[in-house]
């Protein structure tokens, strides 16, 4: 039986550098702070009632369950090179503004892979409604956009570099 072909996680550079950042800190920094907490609650005797050594120990699996996650993401990261991104249509990597053309309201969004995605920075998921629907749009076309929130219609004003 032929294992199934893990998903790859579509990254762009920065990313990129915000996972391994993390990765290197949680490895390098994190794991001696929490060693160091483990090793002091330790010298304090009696662990059965020991809430410091409990947490430490809670943090330490929290800690090397986030380096397992980020590792995961990265062995199956394909990055995409921002500045060889087709400004013609839509893909991931580059940033566009849109007209919500039922509130006349501008909006600007970068579109990124799935493990990047956070809303709050105006990063959307290819994998997303909305973001699906962008996908190989041009300059002028207007994407109708089915969501849980309801339907909704944009028209692309522009598509640039996310960089």
């Amino acid at each position: 039986m032929r294992e199934m072909q893990e998903k790859k996680n579509i990254l762009t550079y920065e990313g990129l550098r915000e996972y391994e950042s993390e990765l290197h800190e949680l490895k390098v920094v994190k794991r001696q702070e929490v060693a160091q907490k483990i090793k002091e609650a330790r010298e304090q005797g009696d662990l059965s009632e020991n809430a410091e050594y409990d947490a430490a120990k809670d943090e330490q699996r929290d800690i090397e369950a986030r380096i397992e996650e980020l590792e995961k993401i990265l062995k199956n990261a394909e990055v995409v090179v921002e500045d060889e991104v087709d400004l013609d249509k839509i893909n991931v990597g580059c940033k566009v503004r849109l007209l919500d053309i039922e509130y006349s309201e501008e909006l600007e969004y970068k579109i990124v892979g799935s493990a990047e995605a956070n809303s709050l920075k105006g990063k959307i998921s290819n994998e997303s409604p909305v973001g699906k629907a962008l996908i190989g749009c041009r300059i002028g076309d207007t994407v109708e956009v089915e969501t849980t929130a309801g339907n909704f219609a944009y028209k692309v004003l522009e598509i640039q570099r996310s960089n």
